[in-house]
C-alpha cells in the first residue's frame, strides 16, 4: 500500500496496512480509535484488504495515527528505509533533511546521522523509496538507497564530496570524491598562496603586495569555481526555507569579494580584501579534507569487519572442489578451508581439527581449538589443519552479518542527547545571521567606517561552526561502538551506550551466567534407600529435557537403559509430572511439591542442611491418592565461573552495586553470593517475575541486568540496560541493549567502562563546540577577529573535535 497526498489541499491522507483485525467488530474498534485522534477527517477501514484509510490535518503525525492503532490492539505495518546521503556538512543540514523526511506522506520516523551521513526512515508499509528520496532533493541534497552494493562506499568518501548531485558511475572510477577533493584543495592552496604571501611579509617589513587585477584573476576561480560548492548549498538551502554553514560562507566570502571588486573597480586599490575571501574558502577547503579523513578513521571498525568476509569458498561436491562465489554457498553445503584461510561461513566441522582465530569477531586473543563437531564461525582464521565444515548460516543470517549490521545500527541511532544538539543547530544558522547584521550595523553606524563594519560582520558568519556541534556526539558513537565491537563487545544502539556510564547497581541471573550453568548430582536419598530406583524415576521423566538440572540426573544414571515416560509436561518455574511404569510421578521444587499437598517432613531436615550449603533440590513424588507420596530427594550444585569474583570486584572497584535474581532457593543463591561477594540477593524468583524483581531494583537507581537465557529476555529487555552473555541465547541478545561476544564477566565492567569513556568525549566534544562558537562569535563581533583567523578557526573546530573522538580508539579492556 502507498502512503498519498490528498486531493485537497487541507488534508493528508495515508493508506495504512494494519495486521491483527480478523472480524468485522476489528473494523469498528480501529475505525473508532481513529476517529478520536484531534486532526483526523475521515477513516474507512476495510477488513478485506487488511487496511485503513485516513484523511487528517497537518496537526496530526502518521505516528498519532500508529499509537492509536496500536491503542486499540493492532498494528500498523511497517519497515524501515536506509538512505545513503550526500552534501551535509553541519547540524542545521540533519534538521533540514528530517523536516523533508516527515513531511513525506507515510514515513513515521525519521532520522538523520551526519557522521554517517545516512538517514534511518521508518514508514508504512509499501511507501515508495522514490518518495523519500524527492524529498532529500528538494531539500537541497542527493539520496540513494543504502543497498549492499553501496554500503562499500565509504561515508567519509561521500562526505568529502560536499556535492549536491552523485557523480556518474560511468565516471565514478576517474572521478572519486577524495581525489578530487584533494585535487580541489591543492589547486585552491597554489592560488591562494600569492595572495597571502605579502599579507605574511608585511610583519618583516617587505611589500610585495600584487597589482589589483592580478589579485582578481587569482581570487575568482577561488570563490566561483572551488568554492561553487558553497552556492550551489546556500541556494539549496534557500530554496528549502532553511540555512546552513555554506550559506553563512557564501554571505561571508561573498561581502568580502564583492567590496575588494567594489574597490577595484573604483582604483582604490589599498582597500583590497580578495586574499580574504580566497583564504577563507581555501581554509574551509582544507578543514573538509581533514574532516573527511577523521571520519573515515571512525568507521574503520567497520570496515576491518567487513574486510573479514571472504570473495569466495570451495565447496565439496561429488568428492570435487569447486570455487564458488560466496553470495552461491547454500546452507549444507560442505566447504573445504585451508590452513591460514578465512572460514567462508557459520558451520560445523565435519572433518579435521585446527585452531581458529576469531579475534576480530570476539575480541579472544589466543586461537582457539576446534574438532569435528564444533562451531566456527564465518570470518574466523583457520590455523594449522586443512577442515571441512558444513554451513549451518549463510548472508545476512551468518553471526558476522549480524554483528555488522548490529553495529551499524548502532552507529546510525542518536544518542537521546544528540536530539538536544539537533534543535539548537536548527536554529544556529538565522540567529548567526541575525547577529552579522548586528556587527554590521553596529560597526557601521557607530564608527562611519564601513569597510571595517563589513570585514567584522565576515568574521562573524565564518567563525560560527554548526559542524563541530552536528559532529560531537554520532562520531564519539562511532569511534565507541566500533573499538567496544573489536574487543567482544557489541552494543546494540547508541542509548544503552549512554545509560551504561551511569548505572548504579549490576544484576545477575545466577544459573549460566554468574555459574558454570552445568550442575551436577551431589546427593540422591530415597526414602526406601534404593537410589538406583530413585534417579531411574528421575532420569526417565527428564530424558527428553535440555535443562541443565536433566542433564544432570542423566549423566549421573548408570543403571542402564532408562524407561519411557508418557504424559510428560512441564509446569513452568516448577517442575515435571508424568507417568513412568504406571506410576504418576512428580519430579520439582519444593514450591510444587507444597502446592500439591505432598508431606515433605521425612526428608525435611536432610533437604535444610543441603540447601544451607548451597545446594537447589528437585524431589520425586508419586501421585497416590489425594496427596503425593515423596519416594526421594535429589541435591546438585553448581559452581561460579572461574572469572565471577574478579568482575564482581571490578565491578565493585568501579563504585557500582552488584545484585543476583535467581529462582533457586535462598540457600543455595545466598551460598553463590557469599563466595563471590554479592550485595544483595533475591530468590525463589520464578520467571516471570524476575522483570518486577529488575524493576523493584530500579526505584533505588539505574540498573544493568545480565543474563544469558530465553527467561532473562524480559528481565534484560526492563531494566535500564540489558546485558546478553554472547553464548547464551538470540532472544536474550535481542532483548537486550549490549551483547558480549565472549562467556567472559569482565567484560560487563569493560562494557561500563567503555560507555563511561564515549560519553565523557561526548561532554568534551560538545563543551569545545558550543564554547568555541560563543566565545569566537562574541570576538569577531568586538572586532578582536580577523576574518582569515576566524576561517582558520573555524575549518579546524570540526577536526579538533573529531581529533578527540579519535582518542577513543586507543582504548583497550583493562
Amino acid at each position: 500500500m502507498n502512503a498519498t497526498a490528498s486531493s485537497l489541499p487541507s488534508l493528508r491522507q495515508l493508506q495504512a496496512p494494519i495486521a491483527g483485525m480478523t472480524c468485522g467488530s476489528c473494523v469498528g474498534r480501529v475505525e473508532k480509535a481513529l476517529r478520536a485522534v484531534p486532526g483526523v477527517d475521515s477513516v474507512s477501514v476495510n477488513l478485506a484488504t487488511e487496511s485503513a484509510r485516513v484523511a487528517f490535518t497537518d496537526a496530526v503525525s502518521p505516528a498519532e495515527i500508529e499509537q492509536a492503532i496500536r491503542a486499540a490492539g493492532y498494528t500498523l505495518v511497517s519497515e524501515e528505509i536506509a538512505l545513503r546521503l550526500q552534501g551535509m556538512n553541519c547540524g542545521s543540514c540533519v534538521g533540514r533533511i528530517e523536516k523533508a523526511l516527515k513531511a513525506v506522506p507515510g514515513v513515521l520516523e525519521a532520522s538523520v546521522n551526519l557522521a554517517t551521513e545516512q538517514a534511518r526512515v521508518r514508514v508504512v508499509a509499501g511507501t515508495e523509496v522514490s518518495a523519500l528520496i524527492d524529498a532529500v532533493e528538494r531539500a537541497g541534497y542527493a539520496a540513494a538507497l543504502a543497498d549492499s552494493a553501496q554500503a562499500d562506499v565509504e561515508p567519509a568518501d561521500v562526505a568529502a564530496a560536499g556535492d549536491t548531485h552523485i557523480a556518474a558511475s560511468a565516471n565514478a572510477a576517474a572521478t572519486s570524491p577524495v581525489a578530487r577533493e584533494t585535487r580541489h584543495l591543492l589547486i585552491a592552496a597554489l592560488l591562494t598562496a600569492p595572495l597571502i604571501a605579502p599579507m605574511l611579509a608585511l610583519p618583516f617589513g617587505q611589500h610585495w603586495m600584487l597589482p589589483g587585477w592580478l589579485q582578481f584573476a587569482l581570487a575568482t576561480p577561488v570563490q566561483f569555481w572551488l568554492g561553487a560548492r558553497f552556492y550551489r548549498a546556500a541556494w539549496g538551502a534557500l530554496r528549502a526555507r532553511s540555512g546552513n554553514m555554506d550559506l553563512l560562507v557564501a554571505l561571508g566570502t561573498s561581502a568580502g569579494y564583492g567590496l575588494s571588486l567594489y574597490h577595484l573597480l573604483r582604483g582604490d586599490s589599498a582597500a583590497l580584501y580578495f586574499e580574504t575571501s580566497a583564504a577563507i574558502v581555501t581554509l574551509i577547503l582544507l578543514g573538509r579534507w581533514l574532516e573527511a579523513r577523521a571520519k573515515r578513521q571512525t568507521t574503520a571498525a567497520i570496515r576491518a569487519l567487513q574486510a573479514l568476509r571472504p570473495a569466495s569458498a570451495r565447496v565439496l561436491r561429488d568428492g570435487v572442489e569447486h570455487e564458488v562465489a560466496i553470495a552461491q554457498l547454500r546452507v549444507g553445503d560442505h566447504v573445504v578451508v585451508r590452513p591460514g584461510e578465512r572460514i567462508a561461513a557459520d558451520g560445523r566441522i565435519v572433518e579435521g581439527r585446527t585452531h581458529a582465530d576469531e579475534s576480530l569477531i570476539t575480541g579472544e586473543s589466543l586461537p582457539v581449538a576446534r574438532g569435528e563437531g564444533d562451531r566456527v564461525t564465518g570470518g574466523a582464521v583457520n590455523g594449522e589443519g586443512r577442515i571441512v565444515v558444513e554451513t549451518l548460516a549463510v548472508g545476512a543470517e551468518s553471526a558476522l552479518a549480524r554483528i555488522i549490521r548490529l553495529v551499524e545500527d548502532a552507529q546510525a541511532r542518536k544518542a537521546p542527547i544528540q536530539h538536544l544538539v539537533d534543535r539548537v543547530s536548527a536554529v544556529f544558522v538565522p540567529v548567526v545571521i541575525a547577529l552579522a547584521v548586528l556587527t554590521l550595523l553596529g560597526w557601521g553606524l557607530s564608527t562611519g567606517d564601513w569597510n571595517r563594519a563589513i570585514l567584522n560582520a565576515v568574521a562573524v558568519l565564518v567563525i560560527a561552526c554548526p559542524c563541530a556541534l552536528g559532529l560531537a556526539t554520532p562520531t564519539a558513537i562511532m569511534a565507541g561502538t566500533g573499538v567496544a565491537a573489536r574487543h567482544g563487545i557489541l552494543i546494540k544502539d547508541a542509548q544503552a551506550l549512554e545509560l551504561a556510564h551511569r548505572i548504579e547497581r549490576v544484576a545477575f541471573d545466577k544459573t549460566g551466567t554468574l555459574t558454570e550453568g552445568k550442575p551436577v548430582l551431589s546427593e540422591s536419598i530415597a526414602i526406601d534407600g534404593d537410589r538406583d530406583a530413585l534417579l531411574r524415576a528421575a532420569a526417565a521423566l527428564q530424558s527428553g529435557s535440555e535443562h541443565p538440572l536433566a542433564k544432570a540426573v542423566l549423566s549421573a544414571f548408570d543403571g542402564g537403559a532408562v524407561p519411557a515416560a508418557t504424559s510428560v509436561r512441564a509446569v513452568p518455574g516448577r517442575g515435571l509430572r508424568g507417568e513412568v511404569e504406571g506410576r504418576s510421578l512428580l519430579l520439582g521444587s519444593t514450591r510444587m511439591l507444597e502446592e500439591a499437598g505432598a508431606d515433605l517432613s521425612p526428608l525435611r531436615a536432610q533437604a535444610q542442611a543441603l540447601r544451607e550449603r548451597g545446594h537447589s533440590l528437585s524431589w520425586l513424588a508419586w501421585q497416590d491418592g489425594a496427596a503425593p507420596r515423596v519416594l526421594g530427594l535429589l541435591a546438585f550444585a553448581d559452581t561460579p565461573r572461574p572469572d565471577a569474583k574478579a568482575a564482581i570486584e571490578r565491578l565493585h572497584a568501579m563504585g557500582l552495586r552488584t545484585a543476583m535474581i535467581s529462582g533457586d532457593h535462598a540457600g543455595a543463591a545466598q551460598a553463590i553470593a557469599a563466595q563471590l561477594g554479592i550485595d544483595d540477593v533475591r530468590a525463589d524468583v520464578l520467571p516471570e517475575h524476575k522483570a518486577e524483581a529488575v524493576a523493584e531494583f530500579a526505584r533505588e537507581g539505574r540498573v544493568a541486568m545480565v543474563g544469558d537465557g530465553v527467561n532473562d529476555a524480559p528481565a534484560l529487555a526492563a531494566a535500564d540496560v540489558g546485558i546478553a552473555m554472547g553464548s547464551g541465547t538470540d532472544v536474550a541478545m535481542q532483548a537486550a541493549g549490549i551483547t558480549l561476544m565472549r562467556a567472559q564477566l569482565g567484560l560487563i565492567a569493560d562494557a561500563i567502562a567503555i560507555s563511561r569513556r564515549t560519553t565523557g568525549k561526548i561532554r568534551q566534544n560538545l563543551f569545545w563546540a558550543f564554547g568555541y562558537n560563543i566565545v569566537g562569535i562574541v570576538l569577531a563581533m568586538l572586532g578582536l577577529l580577523d576574518p582569515v583567523v576566524a576561517a582558520a578557526a573555524m575549518a579546524f573546530s570540526s577536526v579538533s573535535v573529531l581529533a578527540n573522538t579519535l582518542l577513543l580508539r586507543r582504548w583497550r579492556p583493562a
